[in-house]
């Protein structure tokens, strides 16, 4: 079993520890293989809709050789995918747009096999300045990544419901007292997403 946590934060605060968080939950409480990458630091450039890849089916991008050019095959390997991202103007960070629409050779691998997705978790997660800057909006972008490949997005409920929304307060270090609701619902979300995945494996 294995996870991708995508931190799409340029900054090590708020997004970062939660991203890692989640990853720590499945590592230690469900044996979970993890992986995590940070936009911080890395060369990604995004995509120009030229179709190359499609036109000759490969599975990364052709035109451009960066940071994220292992990403696409990061996700085909994962059984859950776990997006965090800032929010930069009521959406997510634009290092993970980048990031997710350079994610156009999947398109190859879901015309081989529909259903090569299928199967796999995705979990979202959005930190704001604000407690109500933009989390929801963030998360249902995000969201729009795994249905557009066929994933299985991950809510929790009982406040939940389709992400973990975190207040970061601009605080810096963010630390789980800073956002103590938030992170239980972080939490919540995490062991959500790990039994979901033993179901499908059929894990007792």
């Amino acid at each position: 079993m294995k996870a991708i946590g995508i931190c799409g934060s340029t900054r090590k605060n708020g997004t970062d520890f939660a991203v890692r968080r989640a990853l720590e939950i499945l590592e230690k409480e469900y044996g979970v293989e993890t992986t995590y990458f940070t936009v911080r630091g890395k060369k990604i450039n995004m995509c120009i809709h030229c179709d190359d890849c499609v036109k000759k089916n490969t599975k990364t991008c052709t035109i451009f050789t960066d940071d994220i050019s292992h990403i696409n095959e990061e996700f085909l390997a994962s059984d859950i995918i776990i997006l965090g991202s800032p929010i930069f103007e009521m959406g997510m960070s634009p290092q993970m747009s980048a990031i997710l629409s350079r994610s156009r050779p999947n398109y190859n691998a879901l015309k081989e096999d529909p259903n090569v997705f299928y199967d796999k978790l995705g979990m979202a997660i959005a930190v704001g300045g604000a407690r109500n800057g933009g989390q929801e909006m963030t998360i249902n972008s995000l969201h729009g990544f795994f249905h557009t490949n066929g994933m299985i997005p991950i809510g929790a409920s009982m406040g939940v419901y389709n992400g973990a929304a975190i207040w970061s307060q601009d605080k810096v270090p963010f630390t789980k007292d800073v956002d103590e609701y938030g992170i239980k619902n972080l939490d919540t979300l995490t062991r959500k997403v790990g039994e979901t995945l033993k179901l499908i494996k059929g894990i007792k």
